[in-house]
């Protein structure tokens, strides 16, 4: 099955949704310069309300090895996603301060990024556009000869999440604009993604 991550979630009805709609993952975001940031404490809280079975994922860009550990450490989240310009010296640094796994972000524009995404030491790729959260998708023949597996992000919506995973049959797809109205995640847009996926998987 196509794994599910629902990102930015920033509410307790957020959560509420996520809890029902049954995604693998939802995502925290702790990069201050987005507008989808949460405190630390604030996703604590969400954590709290969130269903056991659903693993948290935090966010990260330029964040310090340490700090992106400590919240691993007190279970606010279950997996680290490194969202900026992280080098293979600072996964090394991160493995050696947590055991939760890592996925490194790629923005892909050529084959020499998806070259770098198939070499990385990360438990798991995240093929995006741009710096994330933007809204915009990018050129899926690039990654058709790919070699690993990877999570999809980068302009999804509930069309074009049907078509990726019917075309590039992904191991995961992530999605934060795609779900929002507004600038705020939109129940009725989770729900039809989430659908969208799980209809068109391949079985």
């Amino acid at each position: 099955m196509t794994k599910i991550k629902l990102c930015g979630l920033s509410r307790p009805q957020d959560i509420e949704a996520a809890n029902q709609l049954r995604p693998d993952y939802i995502g925290f975001v702790f990069a201050p310069q987005s507008r989808r940031y949460v405190s630390p404490g604030a996703a604590a809280r969400l954590r709290r309300q969130l269903a056991p079975n659903i693993k948290a994922v935090g966010v990260f860009v330029q964040e310090s090895p340490e700090n992106a550990a400590a919240l691993a450490a007190k279970g606010i989240i279950d997996l680290i996603q490194l969202h900026g310009n992280e080098p293979e010296d600072y996964i090394r640094r991160l493995r050696s301060l947590t055991g939760a796994p890592i996925i490194k972000a790629f923005s892909i524009a050529s084959p020499e990024d998806v070259r770098k995404a198939q070499e990385s030491s990360a438990d798991f790729i995240l093929l995006d556009s741009g710096s994330g959260g933007t809204g915009k998708a990018f050129d899926w023949e690039l990654i058709r000869e790919i070699k690993r597996p990877y999570f999809l992000a980068g302009g999804l919506t509930v069309h074009s999440a049907a078509r990726a995973v019917k075309a590039l049959s992904p191991y995961g797809v992530d999605v934060s604009s795609g779900i929002e109205t507004d600038g705020k995640k939109d129940r009725k847009k989770m729900a039809a993604f989430v659908r969208a996926v799980r209809e068109n998987e391949r079985k």
